[in-house]
């Protein structure tokens, strides 16, 4: 069995380490033990480090962090990308997305590691093959859906999409990642289908709406903007692993208090996910959010997993 999880870290920085916060983070990680992790939010302060330093400070900190998980970031380095860090940025602000795994339990195909930035996405969207018994490598992406932007997300989708594409199907895969907005997955109850997610935003009263919320029903329903997923969806292309698992809902988000980190207008809902493309869909196993003290503590976002079974991946779908 292969353990994929995912963590938004809330604004990781080198400077941290060894603080309660990223102590926090790094127990989070062992208590759950994942072959594979997803990881958002690492940043780097630009007003105290060149732009060229970026990418360096960047890998750094993955670095460090993989290795006090017991884990590693570490793929070949080339001209393009000389670090040799699985992670991504879009060119205009240095928050990174990576890739960390267990390297006993999953191997990274060579030459298979390719970071997505700018223009095609707000956060950089961080992929690579892997070996991890099945009959073919699959391809895992870690993203962070653009926040502020309500153009953005759809357009981001395709892309993910596209990644993911061959020619009449899906290749095997999953995209972990703070989606920055609610799932289209739906689920069928007496004969009547709705949303598994049920509509987060309807009683709230703020001007950021805007960012997550259908336009036109802002004032009225205030339906969750779920393009973006229903684009990956669409005709089982990928499946949302919680509902596809019959796993009822947990939030992901909304469990820090006003006033400590960012200020949370939108309460406890989920917008954290993992997607597993058609041919992978048959592998999941279990899901699950993992609420302990120390994820609580750790972030504003919950980790989650999904455990795979190998063997039950398929070649093409």
């Amino acid at each position: 069995m292969i353990r994929i999880a995912n963590l938004n870290a809330y604004k990781l920085i080198l400077d941290a380490r060894g603080s309660a916060a990223w102590q926090a983070r790094v127990t989070a990680v062992h208590e759950i033990g994942p072959h594979i992790l997803g990881l958002q939010e690492i940043v780097v302060d630009e007003s105290a480090t060149d732009k060229e330093e970026w990418d360096e400070t960047a890998a750094e900190t993955i670095k460090a962090f993989a290795a006090d998980c017991g884990l590693t970031a570490t793929v070949d380095a080339t001209p393009g990308h000389p670090h040799g860090t699985a992670m991504a940025a879009n060119s205009h602000r240095p928050w990174y997305t990576a890739l960390l795994w267990h390297p006993d339990a999953a191997d990274v195909v060579p030459g298979s590691y390719r970071p997505f930035g700018a223009p095609d996405f707000w956060h950089g969207f961080t992929t690579a093959r892997f070996d991890i018994g099945a009959c073919k490598p699959v391809t895992i992406g870690s993203y962070h859906g653009a926040p502020i932007r309500p153009d953005f997300p759809a357009n981001e989708a395709r892309r993910v999409k596209s990644i993911y594409r061959r020619t009449g199907g899906a290749k095997p895969g999953f995209v972990i990642g703070d989606f920055n907005a609610p799932s289209a997955a739906t689920v069928t109850e007496g004969g009547v289908q709705r949303y598994y997610d049920a509509e987060p935003y309807r009683d709230q009263d703020h001007g950021d709406l805007e960012y997550r919320v259908i336009p036109e029903t802002i004032g009225g329903e205030q339906l969750a903007d779920r393009l973006q997923t229903q684009a990956l969806l669409r005709r089982g292309f990928m499946v949302d692993a919680a509902p596809h698992l019959g796993v009822p809902p947990y939030p992901t988000v909304g469990h820090w208090e006003d006033g400590r980190g960012d200020p949370d207008l939108w309460g406890e809902h989920r917008i954290d996910l993992i997607l597993a493309t058609r041919p992978a869909a048959p592998a999941l196993v279990h899901y699950g959010v993992h609420p302990s003290k120390a994820a609580r503590e750790a972030s504003d976002h919950l980790p989650l997993w999904v455990d795979v079974d190998p063997d039950k991946v398929e070649a093409a779908g």
